[in-house]
């Protein structure tokens, strides 16, 4: 396909870059408002995280245009660096280094937000740090796994306030690591990830829950570590509510004929949080890739953010009633991420970008290996597609939303690898919606274009999804790209 590739999205970094665990942030850079995100780095890709740390930015009014600043820190002892956080103050800017696989933390200190964090001391902060600086000018930090934990920093930013710090100012999941304590919390309980920051004059602890109980209306069995959720408080420490689910990295969630939902897309661990970009909110978060953990892609979606005449927080998709905002549930999982009119249907969009993977299979209880995935790539090409494979008779590989204009698409053209004699069917505004293009394809013997006719006409915002079918049932495709024409 002789076109561009389209960048943005979801992910919104180039499909080559795998920094989970992003704590994004808004700062000042050479003059201009930009988004910073930190994170960890998937680079050992038979474990967790990376032996550096990597800033990328984007500049506030264009959240699909991400530049990466290089390395910002090293791992000084050979071990992984797992997530850090990113704060000001003053003229510095502070990073607080999850160390040997976060079993210690550091303090290492800027005078831009890019980098290079040099001169590193240890503090007492644990695991997964992350810290507030309040408009009053004190800071915050929070830690913890399988248990949270806070307290004050003095103002040398490193050093903590002895008898400010509180275990516990959220209760915790039951899981083989957490203490049993009196403190778990089977359905609000916290698990690790912790990014405290102040939304609408609250305190607001963000952090990844492990749900110790079912969720049939998003399809989850116990136990899933897949969401961002929320609490929050009038105080910095204590006193927190429980709000709820902000964001979940199990994809589109569908609505089977008997009723029973299934999530899409392969859940796994999470962490983010929230920023204010331009008088809009958005959740910052990440999903999985490959057949495991260890390739995970930094993702966004707006978010909505609320307070109801009582000072409840609402923070997600919120329903409204008269104007009052009455409850919340998570925001959907896309691909289209700050595109918020949808991705350009008529540039190359890699099969990667999927938020739909679906043969047919309860995700929460199939073997891994037994599934479609995305598979990871590493070089670093911006115009290199993440395809999915081990394509199984049946699956619908799905891209929420793309925008197709005032105009018809006339044709699809797919890069694909048949593995043997498919079926190829294009589907419209759900995954069992309607078939607008369908194509019969050879065994191929390698990736090929192929470029077929739609039978129907549409425009605007759609939902589209590609459906597979083979008499073989395993292993039929390769999904690399795919592009709509108008000829």
């Amino acid at each position: 396909m002789d076109k561009e590739f389209l960048k943005g999205g979801n992910p919104y970094m180039p499909l080559w870059e795998h920094v989970p665990d992003g704590e994004p942030k808004v700062f000042e850079y050479n003059g201009e408002t930009r988004v910073f995100v930190y994170g960890s780095h998937d680079t050992l890709k038979k474990q967790y995280c990376g032996l550096d740390y990597v800033a990328w930015s984007a500049p506030a009014y264009d959240l699909n245009n991400w530049t990466c600043h290089g390395v910002c820190f090293r791992s000084r002892d050979g071990e992984p660096l797992f997530a850090p956080d990113v704060v000001q103050k003053g003229d510095t800017f502070f990073m607080y280094v999850s160390e040997a696989r976060g079993s210690k933390c550091s303090v290492a200190v800027s005078k831009s937000p890019a980098g290079p964090f040099t001169n590193p001391v240890e503090t007492k902060i644990g695991f997964d740090p992350g810290v507030l600086v309040d408009d009053d000018g004190k800071q915050y930090a929070f830690w913890g796994f399988c248990g949270a934990n806070c307290g004050e920093l003095e103002d040398d930013m490193t050093t903590l306030k002895p008898d400010s710090i509180r275990e516990n100012p959220i209760g915790h999941c039951d899981a083989p690591w957490a203490k049993k304590d009196g403190n778990i919390d089977f359905e609000a309980g916290f698990f690790e990830a912790s990014s405290p920051r102040k939304i609408l004059g609250k305190y607001v602890l963000i952090y990844s829950k492990n749900y110790n109980i079912p969720v049939p209306s998003l399809g989850v069995v116990p136990n899933n570590n897949g969401f961002l959720s929320y609490a929050y408080s009038d105080s910095p420490l204590t006193g927190y509510i429980y709000g709820g689910d902000i964001s979940f990295n199990g994809g589109e969630i569908i609505t089977l004929p008997g009723g029973e939902k299934r999530m899409t897309y392969q859940w796994g661990n999470n962490h983010g949080s929230l920023v204010r970009i331009r008088d809009k909110w958005f959740v910052f978060y990440h999903r999985q890739t490959g057949l495991d953990e260890y390739s995970r892609q930094a993702m966004l979606e707006p978010v909505d953010v609320a307070l109801d005449r009582n000072g409840r927080l609402f923070i997600g998709k919120i329903t409204y009633r008269d104007g009052e905002p009455v409850s919340s549930c998570p925001v959907e999982m896309t691909s289209q991420g700050a595109f918020t009119d949808g991705l350009d249907a008529y540039k190359i969009i890699s099969a990667g970008r999927a938020c739909h993977i679906y043969d047919g299979k309860n995700i929460a209880l199939s073997p891994k290996s037994d599934r479609p995935y995305v598979k990871p790539v590493y070089d670093t090409d911006d115009s290199i597609s993440s395809p999915v494979v081990n394509i199984s008779s049946g699956t619908t590989v799905g891209f929420r939303y793309l925008d197709f204009g005032d105009r018809c698409p006339s044709h699809v053209t797919v890069r694909l690898n048949a593995l043997t004699d498919i079926s190829l069917e294009v589907i419209i505004d759900a995954y069992d919606g309607e078939t607008v293009g369908k194509a019969e394809i050879f065994k191929s013997s390698g990736y090929t274009d192929l470029t077929f006719p739609l039978s129907a006409s549409f425009h605007g915002k759609h939902a589209v999804y590609f459906k597979f079918n083979a008499i073989k049932r395993e292993n039929i495709a390769e999904f690399d790209s795919f592009s709509f024409e108008i000829i």
